[in-house]
């Protein structure tokens, strides 16, 4: 058993780091997955699990390996707290602690409680073959959770999800090489039904949870699907939450890298969002995955449009901070790429190169403000010297600023006036007008 100490020792550590930045993906100091996004008191929480990078001591080496769960929170989907661990592997009592099997959660609030569900292997040799379905219950969003003695009855599989329909009722669905769905009681930790298979999904392939929610009458049922070799996000619709449902299409196309994904679906400021996960920070070992977010689209039918994953993410990224240009929404077919800053240490992040004249990289969305900018800031490297010109809105926009970067072999941070201000909201385009050179991050002041 470890010592609780250190975790609060670890905990508080965390929150006082701050927040994290935007863009994709949300959550770059630590692997994350299988976000559960809810919004609670105005602000948006996401639940995902933790991937951690099995050894010897833990897990099973080259598989996934989670032994904790973290929340994270923000009003602006720009900005996000990470409010450190709310339920470890070593603290559930029924939970193997040397099992390292913390899936996909969720949670919801209901009669002044927030009831957080999360799958992990039981101590119990009847449940080994199976997973066992927990609860842990708090006052306040960001917790402290206390978890249940034991895990929920009647249940056992991964990935549980909770939903509450409008007349009060609470269901919980998972899955278990199928998607199930079973009643809650108002306590919402009994059962009130039995558990039913979920009837006309595709018969193989079904291997992680689902996502359910309500909009204009129409239940959605989201889920990932193996139809070829990795998994895409699928989704039926129905008109009542037990079924029955029908398959209406696909959410995100599979993408080979990563065998993975697991998402959740809320509306946020009258725009609706996908959660999802992909192995942005660990492109060679897809069992360390990384949260991410897009815009996600409805047919006037109410038919979802198919989401195409990007860096830039969501929400407005304001000029004074530093703008991860790497992150970009558009990038010149010629002469520029996205590589490590450090290859052996990827939460550094990335970097742009741009190394053909005219070369270029843009991106969108960045809030100027109204109070006039004087100064950029750029953070880069060029061994030989570079000049670069800063547009707006596209690679033909206005240009105003030209900043020369010094023939250096080390990182350093330029400045450069700003020739021209303009407030409001602008694409950020980066251009390449001599030499080559590395860009980490962009700052106005």
């Amino acid at each position: 058993m470890r010592n609780n100490g250190i975790y609060r020792f670890i905990i508080m550590i965390l929150i006082f780091a701050g927040n994290l930045l935007s863009q994709n993906p949300i959550i770059r100091d630590q692997f994350s997955a299988d976000p559960t996004a809810r919004v609670f008191e105005g602000k948006v929480y996401v639940y995902p699990s933790h991937d951690i990078l099995a050894n010897e001591e833990r897990g099973r080496i080259g598989w996934f390996c989670m032994e904790d769960y973290h929340v994270f929170s923000s009003e602006n989907l720009v900005d996000w707290t990470d409010h450190g661990i709310i339920v470890s592997q070593y603290n559930v009592p029924w939970v193997d602690s040397t099992s390292y099997s913390m899936w996909a959660p969720d949670c919801i609030y209901r009669n002044g409680k927030y009831f957080f569900y999360f799958p992990a292997r039981a101590k119990t040799q009847e449940r080994r073959r199976g997973r066992g379905i927990g609860v842990a219950i708090s006052e306040n969003p960001s917790g402290p959770f206390i978890p249940e003695p034991k895990p929920s009855e009647g249940v056992a599989g991964i990935d549980p999800n909770a939903f509450i329909d409008k007349d009060g009722q609470a269901y919980l669905y998972y899955s278990l090489r199928q998607i199930f769905v079973v009643k809650l009681k108002e306590n919402m930790l009994e059962l009130d039904s039995e558990p039913v298979a979920i009837e006309n999904l595709p018969d193989k392939g079904l291997i992680e949870g689902p996502f359910v929610f309500e909009r204009n009458g129409i239940y959605y049922l989201t889920y990932p699907h193996v139809e070829d070799s990795t998994e895409r996000l699928e989704y039926a619709i129905g008109d009542n939450p037990l079924g029955p449902f029908k398959v209406a299409g696909v959410i995100m196309d599979q993408r080979l890298e990563c065998w993975t994904n697991h998402h959740s679906i809320i509306e946020y400021n009258d725009q609706w969002y996908l959660f999802y996960h992909y192995n942005d920070l660990s492109p060679k070992f897809d069992k360390n995955r990384s949260v991410r977010i897009d815009s996600l689209f409805f047919n006037d039918d109410g038919t979802i449009q198919k989401v195409t994953p990007t860096l830039r993410g969501v929400g407005l990224t304001s000029a004074s901070q530093k703008i991860q240009i790497d992150r970009y929404s558009h990038i010149s077919d010629k002469g520029a790429s996205v590589t490590f800053l450090d290859t052996l240490n990827t939460f550094a992040g990335w970097k742009a190169t741009l190394d053909t004249t005219n070369a270029w990289v843009q991106y969108n969305s960045v809030d100027f403000g109204n109070t006039k900018l004087k100064f950029i800031k750029i953070k880069a490297l060029s061994q030989k010297g570079a000049v670069l010109q800063v547009r707006l809105n596209n690679s033909n926009g206005p240009v105003i600023a030209v900043v020369e970067i010094s023939k250096s072999s080390e990182w350093n941070t330029f400045n450069a006036p700003l020739s021209e201000f303009h407030a409001g909201v602008h694409n950020l385009v980066l251009q390449l007008k001599d030499n080559n050179v590395e860009i980490d991050w962009v700052s106005f002041e």
